[in-house]
């Protein structure tokens, strides 16, 4: 038994060595990956076209989510719709403003709808599927349609967590433990090129690793465009893997909160190699100094291109929600770059008030896998008249229509805090000067 067993390590760590950890070293690929995405997409077919006919025969309606909201809404201003409500109701135009008890109803209306479909809350939540991915993490499971498909749900179950999660989490050990081994003995090093370029490999191999203990399957376009050294990445945020998916593709200067246990081990080994940018808890909650830690960083051009969530927290992948402003008064050029996931394979987003970060990474592992696009854009600069609020939702616009997501103005704060009074207050003046002028 012993015997068989180190035979079986054996050979389980050759063909992790020679089909995996080899080929990220050298950035290459065998495809495997793509032929078992193409397998999984013909099964979600059968599954689906299985699940349709199943429905029809008991008459059962289709389960359909409601992508695009509940309640349709209109793009029009609040004068416009207070117009048409004192049209409707007394014939009164806005001629003479004054105030009418019919206006009421406009704002009885938009918070019923609000309350109705909250296009905030509705942000923090898994993205809702159309068809079935043989995972049971939607509102509605479909393995009991039909004896064949909850027979094929029960092996899938046995393959992604007695063969795939096995193999993924020795994957992840051997990528954590060799950044943290490659990052130490590279930072011993004298500063030059030589460390540079040792740190860069290092980095990009174990990131690539880590790549694959997702089974991720990631399409670039527009390399070109990639972050240069001087400047700012800013992405949309869906998930902790956002880093790994972004920087198995660049070199980059991470920017984040000092922590402790393994994370904290990590942080330590490459800050020795490369110049990341760590902060203390306490120094997080001083803007002067991290603005000025950020300006001091990019006005090096010799250092790496900082990676910046401007959001502040993870979004479902459906939106994007307003970027923080501090990003974007440094001055530095900044390079967008698009996130998109198709959650057919797996679900990537972090409902980080739901799990913690170990349910989610186990979550991950056992997904079929992480399959995503990931667009450079072309580097914007700040307009001699644009301000860094202006400049922040030029750049986010520009996410959110390469990346075909929703383009909000809202706080992704909202996912933990009260509604700003600001907010309240803008309607206020809004319709006061319907009624008193400006």
């Amino acid at each position: 038994v012993v015997n068989l067993l180190g035979i079986s390590i054996t050979v389980l760590f050759t063909l992790l060595l020679v089909f995996i950890i080899v080929p990220a070293i050298f950035g290459v690929s065998f495809g495997i990956r793509k032929v078992y995405m193409k397998t999984l997409l013909k099964i979600f077919q059968w599954a689906t076209l299985r699940i349709e006919r199943g429905a029809k025969e008991k008459n059962h309606p289709l389960y359909k989510p409601y992508v695009n909201g509940i309640i349709a809404k209109e793009p029009t201003s609040l004068e416009e719709e207070i117009k048409e409500i004192r049209r409707s109701g007394s014939g009164k135009a806005l001629d003479t403003p004054e105030f009418e008890l019919s206006d009421i109803f406009y704002f009885c209306r938009k918070g019923i709808e609000t309350i109705m479909d909250d296009e905030v809350t509705k942000r923090f939540s898994a993205e809702e599927l159309e068809s079935w991915n043989l995972l049971s993490r939607t509102n509605y499971n479909f393995q009991y349609i039909s004896l064949r498909l909850t027979v094929l749900w029960g092996l899938g179950v046995l393959i992604r967590y007695c063969f795939l999660l096995p193999l993924r989490i020795a994957l992840a050990f051997t990528g954590i433990s060799l950044l943290v081994t490659g990052t130490t003995v590279v930072g011993y090093l004298p500063n030059g090129r030589c460390k540079e370029f040792l740190s860069k490999h290092v980095h990009l191999m174990c990131y690539r690793i880590c790549v694959r203990a997702l089974t991720a399957i990631i399409t670039y376009h527009d390399r070109e465009n990639r972050p240069r050294n001087g400047g700012i990445c800013v992405a949309n945020h869906t998930s902790p893997i956002d880093v790994i998916i972004l920087a198995s593709d660049g070199y980059y200067a991470m920017v984040g909160q000092i922590h402790g246990g393994l994370m904290g081990v990590i942080q330590r080994a490459m800050v020795k190699a490369c110049p990341h940018v760590w902060f203390e808890r306490s120094e997080v909650k001083d803007r002067h100094l991290v603005a000025k830690r950020l300006t001091e960083h990019v006005q090096d051009k010799s250092k790496l291109p900082i990676l910046i969530f401007p959001e502040g927290t993870c979004i479902n992948n459906t939106s994007v929600m307003m970027f923080k402003k501090g990003s974007f008064e440094i001055g530095a050029t900044v390079y967008p770059v698009a996130i998109k996931y198709d959650p057919q394979f797996g679900d990537a987003f972090w409902n980080s008030s739901k799990y913690g970060m170990v349910t989610y990474l186990l979550r991950m592992m056992t997904s079929w896998a992480i399959v995503c696009s990931v667009w450079y854009l072309p580097p914007m600069t700040r307009q001699p008249d644009e301000d860094a609020v202006q400049f922040a939702n030029r750049v986010k616009s520009a996410i959110a229509r390469q990346g075909g997501l929703v383009d909000l103005l809202w706080d992704g704060g909202l996912k933990r805090e009260k509604v700003k009074d600001t907010f309240k207050e803008e309607q206020q003046k809004l319709y006061s000067k319907m009624i008193v002028g400006n």
